[in-house]
């Protein structure tokens, strides 16, 4: 099975988009972008093939028509990404030992408390994964980071270890075991794993999985976007800008849709397309990260929050506070001279995400306006305090219109690259059935 992928390098994450012959998306994967942008891609991609993987097998579920293999599926990829921690977690630790073993560079006091953290890592870890779990965030680095820094604080106060040490070393070792290549042929070691965890699992489950791990995918064409896509190992003709991309990507998913928002981790596009999906107008705010995804998750760091929690914590104000600046540079300052004035936070937070709204609609005016259909994309628009704001201004200024918001927002710029690269494709392909 031959596929074309698009890979968007943002400045936060990068995601990865794996299209069919006939221009189904087969898998998307998504991870946190890091110093080694190839790392990034490659991690992104293998994470796509292994959600495309798991498309076949329950293709091959339906095909055999056994209900109750269909249903554990979820069990089976709920269990896979417990394996795919378990492996992370085995990396760190071969690191970590490595810092505290005799001249790694660690003071000695650390050897037994990063011992024990990892101990309860590694007991804790079938509990992150159970049915029912809630987990703040699938990237190794967060979850991972979130357990270490807790375990780390109560070890601290055990031992003669302080904890900037302890965790010092995490941070060191955390950049090894991101740059470490993904394994794109990890998918049937950990699915047989996770198939010998689940009891009485029955037989067409296995088949499934393994005719699936046994499809052969091709990679036919790649073409890269997003913010950092200079840095991608591709030839100049498979570069696209994100501007195209978000407008093919949000044409793609919304046929109607005439303005496209994007609010990405360090910039914001707005975007005009017409009835084919070609850009016609755009304007992008391309000189800092004011009111993108970074500035809100500045933000969510001065209030010591996670960046999920501010959104749905801003939507429980009764009362919005007037915030003068989408500035990330003065943002703390505002922020704490708020608080001091008595002011709840999630009435500023509903400040801030009205601000970072304000500023994409000055970006929307002057590209245009806002069209029926409007489509946002884009990880703030995961956002629920940034779509209601958006919903009220949009609505203020323009009246009624349509908005689109996927669960897949995200991907709408690797999904219009991977279009890009099937077009490209199949233009190679027609030009070389013409006779000579």
């Amino acid at each position: 099975m031959r596929y074309c992928v698009g890979i968007d390098l943002g400045s936060t994450t990068t995601k990865a988009v794996v299209l069919g012959e006939d221009a189904q998306v087969l898998g998307r994967g998504i991870t946190n972008s890091r110093s080694d942008y190839g790392v990034a891609c490659q991690v992104a991609l293998v994470e796509a093939l292994i959600a495309a993987r798991f498309g076949l097998a329950s293709a091959e579920l339906d095909d055999d028509g056994e209900p109750q293999a269909k249903e554990l599926l979820g069990v089976l990829e709920r269990r896979f990404r417990l394996e795919q921690y378990r492996g992370q977690l085995g990396n760190l630790a071969a690191v970590l030992r490595g810092y505290t073993a005799d001249g790694g560079g660690a003071a000695p006091e650390c050897r037994e408390p990063v011992e024990e953290i990892l101990r309860r890592m590694e007991v804790e870890a079938e509990e992150l994964y159970a049915e029912g779990s809630s987990r703040k965030s699938d990237f190794f680095r967060d979850l991972a980071g979130s357990r270490y820094h807790a375990l780390a604080e109560e070890l601290a106060r055990e031992s003669d270890a302080g904890f900037d040490q302890l965790a010092g070393l995490f941070d060191k070792a955390i950049l090894e075991v991101e740059g470490l290549p993904a394994e794109p042929a990890s998918f049937r070691r950990h699915a047989d794993a996770a198939l010998a965890g689940i009891e009485g699992a029955p037989a067409a489950l296995a088949r499934g999985v393994q005719r699936a791990a046994e499809t052969e995918l091709e990679l036919a064409l790649s073409v890269g976007t997003g913010y950092g896509r200079a840095t991608l190992p591709f030839a100049k003709e498979q570069i696209r800008s994100e501007i195209l991309c978000h407008g093919l990507g949000a044409h793609a998913m919304y046929p109607a849709t005439r303005t496209v928002l994007d609010i990405g981790g360090q910039d914001t596009k707005a975007i005009q397309v017409d009835a084919q999906g070609i850009v016609t107008s755009f304007q992008m705010n391309d000189r800092c990260a004011a009111g993108c995804g970074r500035y809100l998750g500045y933000i969510a760091d001065e209030m010591n929050l996670g960046l999920h929690e501010i959104g749905p914590l801003a939507c429980t104000s009764t009362r919005t506070v007037r915030i003068n600046s989408t500035c990330t540079v003065f943002a703390g300052a505002e922020l704490r001279e708020r608080l001091g004035l008595g002011e709840r936070r999630e009435d500023i937070l509903a400040g801030l995400h009205r601000a970072v709204i304000l500023r994409a609609m000055s970006l929307l005016a002057r590209s245009g306006g806002v069209e029926d259909e409007f489509s946002f994309t884009g990880g703030v628009a995961k956002n629920p305090a940034a779509v209601g704001a958006l919903r009220g201004l949009i609505e203020e200024n323009y009246g009624e219109r349509t908005i689109n918001i996927s669960p897949e927002s995200i991907y709408t710029g690797a999904l219009g690259a991977a279009l890009f690269a099937l077009r490209d494709w199949r233009r190679r392909g027609e030009r070389e059935e013409v006779p000579s």
